[in-house]
């Protein structure tokens, strides 16, 4: 999966509240300002990388995502996890309580939902 700019997450975070709509209701979610040209822009990249695809009713578009919140948030997170942690869920935890003020007891429980979850994998 291509990873995407912060312009091009921005839209699909409106789209996923949106579940679909056309450039005019993205624009409408948006920050005041941004110009119809760049978010019709966007929404062809996105279509472009398989993010979102599109009902055509004439010369009007209807954009939807085709990739879930959930199965983006995932490969987002595995990516951040391999490249900033060696996969270790550990070495994540530790930054948060460092970095967060996570007290002692929420590291415990973040962990021990990580090992529920790596048990119920197996």
């Amino acid at each position: 999966m291509e990873s995407l700019t912060k312009k091009e997450e921005q839209i699909m975070q409106i789209l996923w509240d949106l579940e679909k709509g056309f450039v005019k209701d993205i624009l409408a979610a948006m920050e005041t300002g941004t110009p119809y040209n760049t978010v019709s822009s966007v929404v062809r990249i996105l279509v472009k990388k398989g993010y979102v695809g599109y009902t055509q009713y004439g010369n009007t578009y209807e954009y939807y995502p085709l990739i879930s919140k959930k199965e983006y948030r995932k490969t987002v997170f595995t990516g951040v996890l391999k490249n900033y942690f060696d996969n270790s869920y550990k070495k994540m935890v530790s930054f948060l309580a460092q970095e967060k003020d996570l007290d002692e007891a929420q590291a415990e429980q973040i962990l021990k939902i990580i090992e529920e979850n790596d048990h119920t994998k197996s």
